[in-house]
Order: structure tokens, then C-alpha cells, then sequence
């Protein structure tokens, strides 16, 4: 991992690929980078990109951070653009990383040559709002006697009923939630940074081509919300891919890769 500094910060970034046009990759909420490395990052690597994927400040702390939100997230991402010489780039994101995305092209406009937006929202309603403080709860009072738990009941919201009932799918993200478990009180603020959020207006100020993918069973960032967003955006394009769950892109990895693929070359070839 290479590193930047950023106001008093070490903010971390892997690089995959050489001599290809840059794609920024930003992980969900509490999710280290390497979420993207199974299966998205050879996809976009192999389609000829140079792909950058940040780490969230304070991913994996168990101190006490400064305080911070989604305007600091985006900040982040953009100092780490301009840092690297990446601007104006591609930039996708999940969840909350898709937030920050399309945060970024209404902040900083000349950064941003296209979005793609995987299970994303422009307003959090109140059960959203209770989710994610419930989530942040979790960050902070988790305990290892507990992380089974919080991975199989994590399955529920993340996953769709297909994934769910593959017993080497489930195998795998047990293993992989409990060596890698969230927590601390920088995931916390990941969660939060989602609370309050009430946007769709501002997002219509992006001008940017824009590809919402939305997952028919997501709890979390539901496909209305997507298609909300979608319609905010001037000429968006919205895809809702049935039977997953908030984690699509690592449920149906093909399908989201050849979209997001597909949109990344048309926007070049039109540029």
C-alpha cells in the first residue's frame, strides 16, 4: 500500500495496473479496499484500466479519531486525486462509497469524468437512519464473543436469498467477516456519516454521464432509492439487477463488471 498525507492523516491506496486510463474505486462503509480486489479490480485492470483504490480514513481504528463526516470523506478522495495527478478521472463507489462519489462530482465537479453508483441513495429515511446508528452501536460495543453473530445477521442485509442458501458462499463470508471484522470508532463514523442525508436536489446538479446499479433485494440502499437518484442526475442511466442484496458486486460480480466496463469505454470513446 502506498500512502498520502491529508490533514494530520495517513491515508493509505493500493494501484493495480499499468499504462490504462485511471478508475477510482471507493469501498463501503467499514470495508477495507481489498473488497474490490476479487473480482472487480482484475475486471477493470483487464479492460485496460489503471485502477485506484483508497482506503477510508480510520477503516480498521479502535482509538479515538477526530470526529468527522461525509463532507471529510469526500475530501479525502479528492485530495487524493489531486495528490496523484488522477483529476478529471472515473470514479465508482459502493454504499456508502457511492456516496462519497456522487458527493465528489457536486463538490468538486472538475475531478470527475464519470460515476458509476453501485447501491447508492440520495436521502436516508427513517429506517435507514436507525439502521445506521444501530450499526455504529455496533462498532463501538462489539465484542469478539459476538462476531458469528453480528457476521450471519450482517449476511441478511448484505446478501440475497440465492447467495444465502450457497454453503460455500456462506462458508466464505464467515471466514473472511471474522478475520477481517469491522470496528472501532472509525467504522462507527462511517455509519454515521450516512445519517441526515437529504441530497437529491444538490445531485441534480451533476453533469457527468452517470450509471446507477441498483440490487433488487438491497435492505439498505434500496432500488427505489437508486432510481431516485437516477432521476435527480440529467440523463443517468439506471440498471436494478434482481435477486441480490446491498452487496451485488460481489453477488453477481459478472454482470456489475460488464456494466460498469461497458459504461467506463462509451464515456472514452465519447470524450
Amino acid at each position: 500500500m502506498a500512502e498520502i498525507e491529508r490533514d494530520g492523516l495517513t491515508l493509505s491506496y493500493g494501484v493495480h495496473g499499468t499504462g490504462g486510463e485511471p478508475v477510482l474505486l471507493i469501498p463501503p462503509a467499514a470495508s477495507r479496499g481489498s473488497i474490490w480486489t476479487r473480482y472487480q479490480v482484475p475486471a477493470l485492470v483487464a479492460a485496460g484500466c489503471v485502477v485506484v483504490v483508497p482506503e477510508l480514513r480510520h477503516t480498521a481504528s479502535v482509538g479515538l479519531p477526530k470526529p468527522f463526516g461525509l463532507s471529510d470523506l469526500v475530501s479525502d478522495v479528492a485530495a487524493l486525486i489531486t495528490a496523484l495527478g488522477l483529476g478529471p478521472c472515473r470514479v465508482a463507489g459502493a454504499s456508502l462509497g457511492a456516496m462519497i462519489a456522487q458527493e465528489l462530482a457536486v463538490a468538486r465537479p472538475e475531478l470527475v469524468t464519470a460515476l458509476g453508483l453501485l447501491g447508492t441513495r440520495g436521502r436516508t429515511d427513517a429506517y435507514r437512519e436507525a439502521l445506521g446508528r444501530g450499526y455504529a452501536q455496533a462498532m463501538r460495543a462489539g465484542s469478539r464473543n459476538t462476531a458469528l453473530f453480528e457476521a450471519t445477521a450482517c449476511m441478511a442485509q448484505l446478501f440475497g436469498p440465492e447467495s444465502l442458501a450457497d454453503d460455500a458462499f456462506v462458508g466464505d463470508w464467515l471466514t473472511s467477516y471474522q478475520l477481517f471484522r469491522p470496528g472501532g470508532e472509525g467504522a462507527a463514523a462511517h455509519y454515521e456519516a450516512t445519517i441526515g442525508y437529504d441530497r437529491l436536489a444538490e445531485l441534480s446538479g451533476i453533469r457527468v454521464p452517470t450509471l446507477v446499479i441498483s440490487f433488487g433485494r438491497d435492505v439498505i440502499m434500496p432500488p427505489a432509492e437508486g432510481a431516485a437518484v437516477a432521476r435527480a442526475i440529467p440523463h443517468a442511466r439506471f440498471v436494478e439487477l434482481p435477486g441480490c442484496g446491498h452487496f451485488g458486486f460481489l453477488e453477481r460480480p459478472g454482470e456489475v463488471n460488464g456494466l460498469l466496463t461497458e459504461f467506463f469505454d462509451e464515456v472514452e470513446r465519447e470524450q
